[in-house]
């Protein structure tokens, strides 16, 4: 049993929670791909310090695990992936967007703002001390959306997807102290072959058409 009191270990996890929304914010205000990334690390940080201490304020110690992969998978290897493709690719920062930056902002504190508003009559029905942590997972996973449309390049579309999986691992460690062990198990190597397949799939798409600028795909047609 924790020594901690409910209210300030409701109070740490929402703490982390908000850090790991303003990552968010952080990354849609980024144009160099590289500071995405290490965003994108930072973040996952701040995943795997909130599921650390949802594990320790509750005793459920499998979520021990889902820390300790998170540290290793998404903020080691993935991370790693990432910046290899940069490197490959040689393109540094992402200079055309279909949304500008300062109205991607506001597009995401509009987001935001959704996500509490249709959590707010959710989270009283709660009786987990995660669970004003709800509507900033839904609000991680409407940006990480956003992020993929907002941008064209290939690899921040990836990184907007990874970020919409971390709001999805918050939410269920909000709405049920985290999935089954097996289940955990199992999203973290969908995620760690996914980032491998998209790493080999970016090298492709450099070979063969020379840009990763996928709003230039439209355009081809079958001969």
């Amino acid at each position: 049993m924790s020594l901690v009191s409910p209210e300030i270990g409701s109070q740490l996890v929402d703490l982390c929670s908000a850090l790991l929304l303003l990552t968010c914010f952080g990354i849609v205000a980024q144009r160099r791909l590289s500071a995405c990334v290490d965003l994108f690390a930072l973040q996952s940080g701040f995943l795997a310090l909130t599921a650390t201490a949802v594990a320790f304020l509750t005793g459920i110690h499998h979520i021990y695990v889902a820390a300790a992969l998170t540290v290793v998978i998404k903020i080691i290897v993935i991370p790693r992936i990432l910046k290899q493709v940069i490197e490959r690719l040689n393109v540094t920062r992402e200079l055309i967007m279909n949304v500008n930056i300062p109205a991607g902002l506001l597009i995401c504190g509009g987001l935001v703002m959704l996500a509490f508003s249709i959590s707010q009559p959710i989270i009283p029905l709660g009786f987990l001390l995660t669970r004003d942590s709800l509507a900033i997972a839904l609000a991680i996973v409407l940006i990480g959306f956003f992020t993929m449309i907002a941008r064209k390049k290939a690899v921040t579309q990836v990184i907007g997807f990874l970020v919409m999986e971390n709001g999805l691992f918050l939410g269920a460690t909000a709405a049920a102290y985290g999935m089954p062990l097996i289940v955990e198990l199992g999203v973290f190597f969908d995620v760690l072959v996914g980032a491998l397949i998209i790493g080999i799939y970016t090298h492709r798409l450099q070979d063969a058409f020379d840009t990763v600028d996928t709003s230039k795909f439209t355009i081809l047609k079958e001969p």
